[in-house]
């Protein structure tokens, strides 16, 4: 739940939350650190995620990534593996809808509501 309005998951015509319907292919959480990060900070964006509550944002959704006109979903990846009072409030409230990362193919996963 960033505060920056670029970063808003929210899908205002569903009034669901935005999350993948699967991992991106270079999903952060995917073997083999496909995005390359440095040593320790997967590691760090999970615990800053899960102190804070919140989830991570899929990398190839945010407006200064490799697609800027995706809308921000939360990352499949971090919503598999992990639990936070974010994910279930949402769950709860809302639900999700299912979205394709940005690139992917239209026929790889339909979207859904969740």
């Amino acid at each position: 739940m960033p505060t920056d309005p670029d970063l808003n998951v929210g899908d205002p015509i569903l009034r669901k939350t935005r999350l993948l319907a699967r991992q991106c292919e270079t999903c952060i959480f995917r073997p083999g650190n496909p995005m390359h990060l440095a040593p320790g900070q997967l590691s760090t964006m999970v615990a800053e995620a899960r102190a804070s509550d919140r989830y991570v944002i899929c990398h190839d959704t945010l407006p200064y990534g490799p697609f800027p006109d995706a809308r921000p979903a939360i990352c499949r990846g971090f919503a598999d593996r992990y639990s936070t009072t974010a994910l279930t409030l949402i769950a709860a409230l809302w639900g999700f809808v299912e979205v394709d990362a940005p690139g992917a193919a239209a026929d790889d996963a339909p979207a859904s509501a969740t």
